[in-house]
């Protein structure tokens, strides 16, 4: 079979690889398509200090089921499903209490061990979701970015009328706007690039504010009417953006850090006293499948809005470099196998 592999960062190819055969309690997976993520453009960058090598990449992953070995666990040859990527061992304390995104030990698909941007996967049953009938599979690839936005809304507890202010309008930032505004929320999306602000106005995003030309704080508070953001979700990874968190955020309001800071970020622990604020990780996801393919079968989040292009799995390559060179061209890429 044909698969993406990443030799050692910059070294990207598409490769020849023995089709691989399912262990007990996995299916064989016809793999149909594959989102391309921002680990992705980590691992081949050398960013990702995550990232062993060498590594077949994908963890965005939708195809059908060519065989299963062991129960089926209500699944069957033919089925379409999504994979949920996030390996985890079941045993740990997170796992004991159903957090296995938070799990001691876990893997991710493309990081950690193969991924599935390949013509064929193997991957354990349970972990598996069937789509609705009617999704392309350009959708269905994009499921799992959709789950990362939904853990950050939902672990801020975000509720119908209030506030959610969100610092960068990347993937997961756009599609947090559009899942608070599915949900009754008004989302407030940050950025400093205002290509990507027209875009997200655009896509019906209510306000968006330039936190490089215009007082993000005060625009906020104008918003709001003086309360501030009942909830903020980070998601662009960068010091300023976290410690500009907790001016954006109400008294008593919640913050959900999902991006990932190259470094530690200092803040003032008074003011997190002051306002009683509630801050939370909120890492990759863990149960919201099913969930993200209603949102997308129903159209409340109509993910193909932040589709810039399909490609095929030749030209990953060409695509992963010109998305490193060029990255304010592209917002959602989906690889199709065939």
């Amino acid at each position: 079979m044909k698969a993406i592999k990443i030799e050692k960062p910059w070294e990207v190819s598409l490769v020849e690889l023995s089709e691989p055969v399912p262990e007990n309690g996995q299916a064989l997976i016809k793999v149909k398509a594959a989102g391309i993520c921002g680990s992705d453009i980590g691992a081949f960058r050398g960013t990702n200090g995550l990232v062993s090598y060498p590594r077949v990449i994908g963890h965005e992953i939708a195809g059908e089921i060519v065989s299963i070995n062991g129960e089926p666990a209500g699944f069957k040859p033919g089925d379409k499903v999504v994979v949920d990527p996030y390996l985890y061992c079941g045993s740990c304390y997170p796992c004991s209490i159903g957090r296995t995104n938070c799990c001691t030990s876990l893997n991710v698909l493309g990081v950690h061990v193969d991924g599935g941007m390949s013509e064929y996967f193997c991957h354990p049953t349970h972990m598996l979701t069937k789509i609705p009938d009617g999704m392309t599979w350009e959708q269905a690839a994009m499921a799992e970015p959709l789950t990362i936005s939904l853990h950050g809304i939902h672990r801020g507890g975000l509720s119908a009328g209030e506030y959610c202010a969100i610092i960068g309008a990347g993937p997961i930032g756009l599609v947090a706007g559009m899942v608070a505004q599915a949900y009754g929320a008004h989302a407030i999306l940050l950025d400093l690039v205002q290509e990507r602000l027209d875009f997200a106005a655009s896509l019906g995003i209510e306000f968006t504010v330039n936190s490089g030309t215009e007082d993000a704080a005060a625009r906020i508070r104008d918003i709001t009417g003086g309360t501030m953001a009942q909830q903020v979700m980070e998601c662009s990874g960068s010091n300023v953006g976290i410690r500009s968190s907790l001016d954006f955020v109400s008294h008593a309001g919640r913050i959900t850090l999902t991006g990932w800071p190259k470094r530690e970020t200092s803040l003032p622990t008074d003011l997190i006293t002051k306002k009683e604020i509630d801050i939370r990780g909120a890492r990759t996801s863990v149960g919201e499948f099913a969930e993200a393919l209603e949102l997308i079968s129903s159209k409340r989040v109509d993910m193909l809005k932040i589709l810039t292009k399909t490609v095929r799995l030749e030209q990953v390559p060409e695509t992963l470099a010109d998305i490193e060179k060029n990255p304010e061209n592209y917002m959602k890429v989906v690889v199709l196998t065939e």
